[in-house]
């Protein structure tokens, strides 16, 4: 496994690089904590015109057709932010599904418009039994003449606050499986409120009798959807390993700097500890992370390493930031000076995709260690 870059995931970090230094400095960053209505005026634009919106979408379909690792080394660029906004949910995780689920006439219809940011798709998949698998979806659509109505409450769901589509896992005509509708976010019957709390991105939205098209359902679509969102888990990992090296060069920066009884606090043996709690959780992420996204892009079976990548850098992220609030003590927890919004994130993304326990127990059903 060669983890050295090449030529064009060398370009594509130092665009990332540039965008976080001088686009998404710390002041903005709070900006957009406090508004996260300003995401979509402030980033997206800038995103789209760079052509990330298109990296994870094969050329005939309008986007540039990189590989996952091409844009895992985006996004860890943008999780050392972190960088907020909808771009996985639409460009990486809901193009993804719609490439492995729908019928070419809605790819041919939808994905363009994602590759070019002209549209933003969130997926509204969790319900009030909360989890990742199928079991909790309680969402319906019924026929209703050429068309459909559907209703269904959705929480905990990733940039819907910031969406024009939603892509809605609901179960059509009573029908045991599941399938996938895309819903105009501004439609009669779709109201969409943010969450409030020590979250970041999250939103409850409500379906009500909300009029839908026949073209516009993905029927039988669980299983594609998936594959397809196991096939992305380890970009989104890839975020949390940027994060991860964020909160790690902060904290060793600041256990140089800070003297206290006479020397540096970074001589103390505690702090000392917590340091290596840090390299020890970044570590793992990344080498989980970066063995997925190779077996993926080789063609290996990936399924065991994406469930370990998504269980073990979901676990880092959030025990790096309990760490890095150890060796920061009261400063830490001052808004202004970053780490809260590391540590926001860190809990807002444990869940999504599943969180570790969901993937760990599909790992041993993927070993053959229970019953599948």
């Amino acid at each position: 496994m060669d983890l050295s870059l090449n030529d064009t995931q060398q370009l594509i970090q130092d665009s990332a690089k540039d965008f976080v230094r001088g686009a998404c400095g710390r002041d903005v960053l709070l900006k957009l904590d406090r508004d996260p209505a300003l995401v979509m005026s402030t980033l997206w634009k800038p995103m789209s015109e760079l052509g990330w919106t298109g990296m994870a979408i094969p050329e005939q379909y309008g986007g540039t057709g990189n590989s996952l690792t091409d844009v895992a080394v985006l996004f860890e660029e943008l999780g050392c932010g972190p960088v907020p906004g909808p771009l996985f949910s639409s460009a990486v995780l809901c193009a993804r599904i719609v490439l492995e689920a729908a019928s070419d006439a809605q790819k041919k219809a939808w994905l363009p418009k994602i590759a070019g940011g002209e549209r933003v798709f969130a997926l509204a998949l969790t319900e009030q039994h909360y989890n990742w698998s199928g079991n909790g979806i309680r969402s319906y659509a019924k026929r209703d003449g050429s068309g459909y109505t559907l209703s269904g409450t959705k929480v905990f769901v990733h940039d819907a606050l910031y969406a024009t589509d939603l892509l809605v896992a609901a179960r059509v005509d009573g029908a045991a499986q599941i399938s996938l509708v895309r819903v105009d976010a501004k439609a009669a019957g779709v109201a969409v409120r943010a969450l409030d709390g020590f979250i970041n991105g999250l939103s409850e939205v409500v379906l009500n009798n909300v009029k839908v098209a026949a073209d516009d359902v993905i029927a039988n679509a669980w299983g594609p959807a998936e594959r397809a969102m196991l096939a992305v888990t380890p970009v989104l990992c890839a975020y949390k390993v940027g994060s991860c090296k964020a909160v790690f060069d902060m904290s060793l920066t600041y256990a140089r700097d800070r003297t206290q009884f006479g020397q540096i606090i970074g001589r103390f043996a505690r702090v000392q500890d917590h340091l290596i709690h840090l390299v020890n959780y970044l570590d793992s992420a990344r080498w989980t992370t970066y063995e997925a996204l190779w077996k993926l892009d080789s063609g290996m079976d990936a399924a065991s390493s994406c469930h370990v990548a998504k269980s073990v850098t979901s676990e880092s992220y959030m025990r790096a930031c309990d760490y890095a609030h150890e060796v920061h003590a009261g400063i830490g927890v001052s808004r202004e000076y970053g780490l809260t919004l590391h540590t926001k994130m860190s809990r807002s993304l444990y869940h999504c995709l599943g969180a570790p326990k969901l993937h760990r127990k599909k790992l041993e059903s993927v070993l053959g260690l229970v019953a599948g």
